[in-house]
């Protein structure tokens, strides 16, 4: 029995296992379209957030994908929920491009660039990141701002390569201020995990999680008790303290599930 038939529920990554930069992963899209033709339920979930949930939509749409928006869950998605529920008004700062903080602004909070007046730093991948970013953010987390992220990721795969994303950032801000993150909102959050449960409606047993990261993707496959599949279309290279971090299953790339056996 292949994976794509043993499984009914399934939680894909985005960026490095259905797409890596701009190019769709060779036949990702007939696996999408396939298991939608066997009736398998499936959400994409991305801790990317350079974009919105309507971004990656048209994004899969244009590859030919068979997607409905409200299946795609991004990290944004999940803080702006948050932050709209715990600190609605509040002045935010945060490190990341201008989707992200149009989004975050949309949820109340009011976006600034003054230390003294605020209350929140965010952050995320921002490919605009610079030094006077990094000490806005530092001097605010001196003065008692709270610390959050969006996601925790070190890299994130592009077409030639990987980038700096939020995990070396955050590691930065660590390192200059002092102080450790206190939460973030990205996969393997369980902020992140209950959103997926609150799109999917899923059975645990019957559920397949796939993606390119130890530390997220399968690290929250494995803390929620759910198989996970780990693709070698992303990332090259995984943190230390990863060692230990197994996947159910290791694929070449998603292409895989329609003849792997389990």
């Amino acid at each position: 029995m292949s994976l794509s038939e043993k499984y009914d529920y399934f939680i894909f990554d985005l960026d490095g296992t259905i797409y890596r930069g701009e190019h769709l992963i060779p036949r990702a899209d007939e696996v999408i379209n396939h298991l939608k033709s066997l009736g398998k339920k499936i959400v994409f979930v991305s801790n990317k957030t350079t974009g919105t949930a309507n971004d990656y939509y048209h994004l899969l749409k244009n590859w030919d994908l068979n997607v409905e928006e409200y299946e795609i869950i991004n990290s944004t998605i999940v803080a702006t929920n948050y932050l709209k529920q715990n600190f609605n008004s509040d002045n935010f700062f945060a490190i990341g491009e201008d989707s992200f903080i149009n989004e975050i602004e949309k949820s109340g909070l009011k976006y600034s660039t003054e230390p003294e007046e605020i209350k929140i730093i965010l952050i995320t991948l921002d490919r605009t990141l610079n030094y006077s970013k990094l000490e806005i953010a530092a001097r605010a987390l001196e003065k008692g701002a709270r610390f959050f992220a969006a996601n925790i990721d070190d890299t994130c795969p592009v077409d030639n390569g990987e980038v700096i994303d939020a995990g070396s950032t955050i590691s930065a801000l660590e390192k200059r201020t002092h102080r450790k993150l206190e939460m973030h909102f990205g996969k393997p959050s369980e902020f992140m995990f209950n959103e997926i449960k609150n799109r999917l409606k899923f059975n645990p047993e019957k559920t397949l999680l796939i993606g390119d990261r130890l530390e997220t993707d399968i690290t929250m496959g494995n803390r929620f008790g759910i198989d996970t599949a780990l693709v070698n279309t992303g990332v090259k290279y995984f943190p230390n303290g990863t060692e230990n971090i197994a996947p159910t299953y290791q694929l070449n790339s998603v292409f895989d599930l329609l003849s792997h056996k389990s």
